[in-house]
């Protein structure tokens, strides 16, 4: 018989470059460390082999970290979530292995977790009076490898409506950044030097996708030869207008994903929206979803910042859940570098 009061969730996610544990007690959340890892930042991006070395150097001090500051005995543990897929697959070999080997340890079950689920379902993380969503809502997803608007019918019933045909929108921003001479990750400098500019500036072209898919290869690269035309002129062209390049490139991405996740609600007749994923930390898109709860009649739900970039507590909270229900995996289940909804 489950004791549905006192249900502790040990959760490890370690799907790309950020090695993260959290305790959950029962939907709320006590504690969720996360070590970042800044040797990428060199490189311009994550070096899988890197990020999968550091995973092993952090992942036992920061579990140690999550129990102390949840203030628990590892012995009061009920199961240990982790981070399947998707992801890299060297990292998340480094959470699973860690995983199977703890639950064996203590005796107690494993919770495989799906990273994108995760993403969204972070929204039912307890917090004070923060409103969840309710049942049936639709979830956009975009982070630096997704970008997906999400049908979710319930906690475990989801269905991709509509997917980027080639780069992710996280990477639209990176790969921006780069073309600027922003340092990585680059999104979060695209996003500051944006609020200064004017977003009318320098008009960019919208992709042509039909359905609620999306695509952002064309628009790097209209970005790439626009930067690279304006600068044959004048070699200061993007010191000069930094700002209005930065605010006219988040506007054409953000009246892009607008754009599908209106056309999205209007064939659904859904307008319970939420959004997750590491991008959606960008205060653009922020500001833009609140507008369109006026604008649309949509009732709206952002993530705290602390779950929009990869964290263990989004992977604690769907542990819970499936806990729960009973949906545990044995010790022979394995990583998937790809792991679709």
């Amino acid at each position: 018989m489950i004791d549905k009061q006192n249900i502790y969730i040990l959760a490890i996610e370690s799907s790309c470059d950020d090695t993260s544990a959290a305790v959950m007690h029962n939907d709320k959340m006590l504690s969720n460390v996360v070590a970042t890892q800044k040797i990428h930042e060199a490189y311009g991006g994550v070096v899988p082999e890197l990020a999968s070395r550091a995973h092993q150097q952090n992942i036992v001090p920061v579990v140690h970290q999550a129990l102390a500051k949840a203030n628990i005995d590892k012995k009061l543990v009920s199961a240990i979530a982790f981070t399947r897929g998707p992801g890299l697959l060297g990292s998340l070999l480094v959470g699973t292995s860690f995983a199977k080997s703890l639950s064996l340890g203590l005796n107690i079950p494993l919770i495989e977790v799906n990273h994108m689920q995760a993403h969204i379902l972070a929204h039912f993380i307890k917090e004070n009076d923060k409103k969840a969503p309710s049942f049936p809502f639709l979830a956009l997803t975009i982070s630096g490898g997704h970008t997906q608007i999400v049908l979710v019918n319930d906690f475990f019933d989801m269905e991709i409506l509509g997917e980027t045909l080639d780069d992710a929108v996280g990477e639209a921003f990176d790969k921006s950044a780069k073309i600027l001479g922003l340092p990585y990750p680059g999104g979060p400098f695209v996003d500051k030097y944006a609020a200064k500019g004017n977003p009318a500036a320098f008009p960019f072209p919208k992709p042509k996708v039909s359905g609620l898919n999306f695509s952002f290869s064309g628009l790097k690269t209209s970005i790439l030869y626009f930067v690279q035309k304006e600068t044959r002129k004048n070699p200061n062209f993007i010191k000069q207008n930094l700002n209005d390049i930065c605010a006219s490139i988040q506007s054409t991405i953000i009246n892009i994903l607008m754009d599908k996740l209106k056309k999205a609600s209007e064939q659904t007749g859904i307008k319970e929206i939420a959004i997750g994923g590491g991008v959606s930390a960008n205060s653009g898109i922020r500001e833009a979803l609140k507008d369109s709860e006026a604008k649309y009649g949509w009732n709206t739900y952002i993530p705290k910042f602390e779950y929009c970039t990869d964290n263990a507590a989004m992977i604690g909270i769907v542990g819970y859940l499936k806990y729960i229900d009973g949906d545990f995996s044995d010790e022979r289940i394995a990583a998937k570098a790809r792991y679709v909804i």
